[in-house]
């Protein structure tokens, strides 16, 4: 009774806290995600008050958040829209694990880690978080925006990277053979290609059988698959997120207008959730003595995150406008790379390396939903200096 009593208590307590905060984000026009990262530091390990009861709802209600934050975002696009982009962008798919793992290497190889925590690390710098971007292209009302399905071949390719690199990590830090992790590479990927093509030949069935008039039952039908569908892209090595995305592009006509609307309170609800337990993950005790450190390495990510953005979408051919979008929506790291860098440190690496990575991804985390919000006064005033000029020449 009395540990019943506590979990309703904290449940409570905190959903009320992230209700206030996001009120107040509204009123002063911000993004509510940092001020629900800083909510998660508050009530973590080291926090004003430790939550005991609800960590392991928190957890799963995380996981929840991250899936249907993906879900929603794969109902605005169609396999073919996204596998036609695909084919156009995979030069910059490159670019981007080049230019934004290079830094992490090259921050553990100086700091003498050792080429092991380097190829850890490279992972923690070079994935930008799904759930994140897919809330702030959502908050700011631009997925139907020209640049953002480069942004999502971006999104998806990072996630096939991770299908294919943390079975070889797991099988570097535990020391076995790389024959050990081939059959699981092999899965991932051949269940990544079949959903794409049972997505794009049966959606239609899918979306015929998850209709219903009753959105209670159509509530019912779409979280059961949703989560049935994230729960095997998992068993596979393949990201939960990707498989719920590839379930949202499935969906088409009016089920899936239908979806969105009927599963927006419970997205918004879990992916407080999801943003909160990720600043729980964190001790803010351990963050001071390595700022400097985690400072200098996102100032140099946001300038190579910004470079691929801005270049996959020029390569797209969006102008000046969908290009800057796209460069600073990238900037986020969140779910992926703690679970990485929580892999190294299971591992027995440099424990530093944690501490390293918790403020560097809190750090971008909290400035990601943030840089989007630049664009609009940046092309403003670009766009003023271009009337100035005009008339300037125009009077001569």
């Amino acid at each position: 009774m009395h540990e019943t009593v506590t979990l309703l208590l904290e449940l409570g307590l905190l959903v009320g806290a992230l209700g206030l905060l996001g009120a107040f984000a509204g009123r002063a026009g911000i993004s509510a995600i940092p001020l629900y990262l800083l909510a998660g530091l508050a009530f973590g390990h080291g926090g004003l008050y430790e939550l005991h009861a609800i960590t392991g709802f928190l957890e799963v209600g995380a996981e929840v958040g991250v899936v249907l934050l993906l879900f929603t975002l794969g109902l605005e696009y169609t396999p073919r829209e996204l596998l036609g982009t695909m084919k156009t962008s995979w030069l910059g798919a490159v670019v981007d694990l080049v230019l934004n793992s290079a830094p992490g290497v090259a921050c553990a190889l100086i700091l003498g880690w050792g080429p092991v925590a380097a190829v850890v690390f490279g992972g923690v710098t070079y994935v930008s978080s799904s759930g994140i971007i897919a809330k702030v292209l959502s908050d700011l009302g631009w997925l139907g925006n020209r640049e953002t399905p480069t942004v999502l071949s971006l999104l998806v390719a990072e996630d096939l990277v991770m299908a294919l690199y943390l079975p070889i990590l797991t099988t570097i830090l535990a020391g076995l053979a790389f024959a050990q992790a081939s059959w699981g590479l092999a899965i991932a990927l051949v269940a990544v290609a079949g959903a794409f093509v049972v997505a794009s030949k049966c959606g239609h069935l899918l979306s015929r059988f998850l209709a219903s008039p009753n959105d209670e039952i159509l509530l019912l039908k779409v979280m059961g698959i949703v989560l049935v569908i994230a729960g095997l892209a998992e068993q596979v090595h393949v990201s939960a997120a990707v498989g719920a995305f590839i379930v949202g592009m499935a969906l088409s006509g009016e089920v899936s207008r239908q979806a969105e609307e009927t599963l927006e309170p419970l997205k918004n609800l879990f992916a407080a959730i999801f943003f909160v337990n990720f600043g729980l993950s964190t001790d803010p005790t351990a963050l001071p003595p390595v700022l400097p450190i985690a400072i200098t390495l996102a100032v140099v990510t946001i300038a190579t995150k910004f470079a691929t953005g801005w270049w996959a979408a020029g390569q797209s051919g969006s102008a000046f406008t969908g290009k800057l979008r796209a460069g600073l929506v990238l900037l986020p790291r969140g779910e992926f790379s703690i679970v990485i860098a929580g892999l190294g440190v299971a591992a027995g690496l440099d424990p530093q390396l944690g501490s390293v990575a918790a403020a560097y991804v809190l750090i971008m985390a909290a400035l990601g939903p943030m840089a989007p919000r630049l664009a609009g006064p940046i092309v403003a005033k670009r766009r003023k200096k271009a009337r100035a000029r005009r008339l300037a020449e125009s009077a001569v």
